[in-house]
Formats: C-alpha cells, structure tokens, sequence
C-alpha cells in the first residue's frame, strides 16, 4: 500500500516534512504536486494517473482534503484507508467565496502576492504561533515555491469543488478525521460533521493548534496517521 500525502493551498512537501520520515517505516510515502490544475477533477485525476499501482492511503489536509473526496468518487475501489485533516465537505459559504476572490485579484497585481502569505499567517496558525518566525519562514517559503500562478488555479478549483455531504456516506474504508481545535479555516464542527457523515469515522481533536496541524503538532499528527496506517 502507498500513502499519499496531499498537500494544502499554496502547500508543498514540507507541510508533510514530520509525517514522511516516520511513516516511511510503515508504507511507501509520496506527496503528489497539486499546483498544475484548475480543478478538483483534474487534479484527482492526475494524482491517480501518478500514483503507483495497487491500494492507496489517502490522506488530505486543507485543499488536499477536498482532492481526497474527489478520489473516493473517481475511484473508491482504489482508496483503502482515507483520512481527512483540516477540511470539510461542504462548498464555501458566500463569504469565504468572496474572500477568495479578493485573493485571487490580489495576486494577480505586481508584487501583490507577497503580502497575501504574511496576511494569511494569522489564521493559519495558533494565536500564541503568530510570532513564530521559524514556522512563519517555513509557510511563507512554500507559498513562494508554489507562486502565484499556481495559486491562482488552485482557488479556481476550490471555488469550483462539488459539495461532498451527499457522498459522504459511500465512505466505506477506515477513515480518521483530524481536528485542530483552534482552526479558524475549519472548525472543529465541520470535522464532527465530517466524520458523522462518514460509517465510522474515528475522530481526532488536537488541543492548542491551529489550521496547520502537520507543522504546528507534527507528532500528534503523525501518531494520529500512524494509528490509522496500522489500526491501532
């Protein structure tokens, strides 16, 4: 079985940068590339095309979550374990929606994307993580990799994500759904929700953690995987 790690907006492989080592000891680790397309379909489709044959591990946090239920639909019989962190099923509330698109024209502008990273920071991570210049470095060096272009393309395919409440209950492999209870981009109700919806969901409260668990709590995050990976 191999695990894929699906990362977050504006995300690479160092979202991930705790989990890969550790659970690299218990299955084949990858973290597919999300920045290439405009949509959830394409993007689901490509990590398919991409990913080595036989059962898949799928673990989505943030945008990767919504990538996530886009496979379970495109291909269930594919997907043995599946686990979501930070994310929801739901579409954007109008709000959000606009919020998004306030973005978007930002980054568009010259140098108008820089600002957008250190903006975001503070509902990203923990109040008392503001301040961490260490891990802000580290999320605004991967919103620079991936870069404007591609950030635009992937909030065009969030814009455009098909609500996943109704398919929910067609989940039938083990599922975790990993909260962070000071996530103000996705509150700990959505991932209750998540995870009534689901046929036995297992889910997970992180206390003192904002919207980037894996790097805010990468052990917490890990054991929580680790526990899934092997069913602990």
């Amino acid at each position: 079985m191999t695990l894929l790690l699906l990362p977050g907006l504006l995300c690479d492989a160092d979202v991930w940068s705790a989990q890969v080592p550790a659970l690299s000891a218990i299955t084949a680790c990858r973290v597919p590339d999300l920045t290439r397309d405009d949509s959830m379909a394409a993007m689901a489709a490509r990590v398919l095309a991409e990913a080595p044959s036989g059962p898949l591990a799928v673990a989505g946090f943030s945008m990767g979550g919504y990538v996530a239920l886009e496979l379970m639909r495109q291909a269930p019989e594919r997907i043995a374990r599946l686990a979501l962190i930070g994310t929801s099923a739901r579409t954007d509330t109008p709000e959000r929606a606009a919020e998004r698109r306030r973005f978007m024209a930002l980054a568009a502008q010259p140098r108008g994307f820089s600002p957008i990273t250190r903006t975001m920071l503070s509902f990203l991570v923990h109040p008392d993580r503001v301040g961490d210049e260490v891990l802000a470095g580290r999320i605004v060096a991967m919103a620079q990799r991936v870069g404007a272009e591609a950030y635009v393309r992937q909030q065009t395919a969030i814009l455009s994500r098909p609500d996943s409440l109704p398919t929910l209950a067609t989940v039938r492999c083990p599922t975790l759904v990993l909260a962070a209870r000071q996530d103000e981009r996705a509150p700990a109700a959505v991932h209750e929700e998540l995870a009534a919806g689901i046929p036995g969901a297992r889910l997970v409260v992180l206390e003192d953690c904002g919207h980037m668990a894996p790097m805010e709590r990468p052990g917490e995050v890990t054991e929580a995987l680790r526990q899934w990976l092997t069913g602990a």
